[in-house]
């Protein structure tokens, strides 16, 4: 039986290295935005105070050259398959680590999801890293940000880029704005009652589905990339939203046999993202004056 002084300072302990842990989470973002020259940002979005990051201008930009955001994954969601972790931060932020190699030298910026690398305070509860997670006041408050990164960077078109989950709230984006000019996602869970289905969840009942939406992406541009070791969002649920896209969508399908759902994307997007498929995308590869 451990003595009442000696539990209590286990205790402690313990809350002090899940702050530390919190802490580190919090501090890694900044931390790699620093390291590369970018600025950091938290932009006032509606409900959320939502984090980002921009890259400075390479050169002189034309007005044609679209601004490149991406959005980031889920992040640290759950801390077990039925316990809400306290923060979503993400342990590491795959989409900002894309966002950092991307190829080109226009516009580049990084949004992450609500709640992640902000102080957890309402209205940040667990319902908007869990089951909410793509509610209909997310995809406002990520229009809202997306608008301000536009003014900032003076860009008048977009290309979203999402990761994981990510990937699901840049589908709901493009689907209902008009300045999306190409959509990439990368291990996205595309149709959530699919996902919901493959892994035996609760329904998402406050979240907005992205493939209810996909026939309106028909003549929208995109590249949806999935693994092949991928075991948290399977290939079947790509499917899945691409068998509600028309056949005539102008759409195409990456699938990179040894990649699974974690960090590696990262390591391999410098590489990846110049890849032919790329280039028809508008702006990708933009260049310093917009060549």
């Amino acid at each position: 039986m451990i003595r009442r002084g000696r539990g209590l300072a286990i205790l402690c302990l313990c809350l002090l290295m899940g702050g530390c842990a919190i802490q580190g989470r919090q501090r890694h973002g900044p931390d790699l935005v620093s390291a590369a020259g970018w600025q950091w940002l938290t932009i006032p979005a509606g409900l959320f105070d939502l984090a980002a990051a921009s890259r400075p201008a390479q050169g002189p930009i034309t007005a044609e050259a679209p601004l490149v955001v991406y959005i980031e994954g889920d992040g640290l969601a759950y801390l077990s398959a039925t316990r809400p972790a306290q923060d979503p931060t993400p342990v590491d932020p795959v989409a900002l680590r894309m966002a950092l190699v991307h190829p080109g030298d226009g516009p580049v910026a990084w949004l992450a999801r609500p709640c992640q690398y902000t102080a957890i305070r309402p209205p940040c509860v667990p319902a908007y890293w869990t089951d909410a997670r793509w509610a209909p006041e997310v995809v406002d408050s990520a229009g809202l940000a997306l608008d301000q990164l536009k003014r900032d960077t003076g860009a008048v078109k977009l290309v979203l880029v999402g990761y994981s989950g990510g990937g699901a709230l840049a589908a709901l984006l493009a689907e209902r704005r008009h300045d999306v000019v190409a959509l990439v996602t990368v291990a996205a869970n595309l149709d959530l009652d699919s996902w919901v289905r493959a892994h035996d969840l609760a329904p998402l009942a406050r979240s907005l589905n992205p493939a209810a939406v996909a026939a309106a992406l028909v003549a929208l541009p995109q590249i949806h990339i999935s693994g092949g070791r991928d075991t948290v969002v399977g290939r079947d649920v790509l499917q899945a939203f691409m068998d509600r896209l028309p056949t005539t969508a102008l759409v195409r399908v990456l699938d990179i046999a040894d990649q699974d759902h974690g960090g590696g994307w990262a390591d391999i997007w410098s590489t990846l993202s110049r890849r032919a498929a790329f280039r028809s995308l508008p702006g990708w590869l933009t260049t310093a004056g917009g060549q």
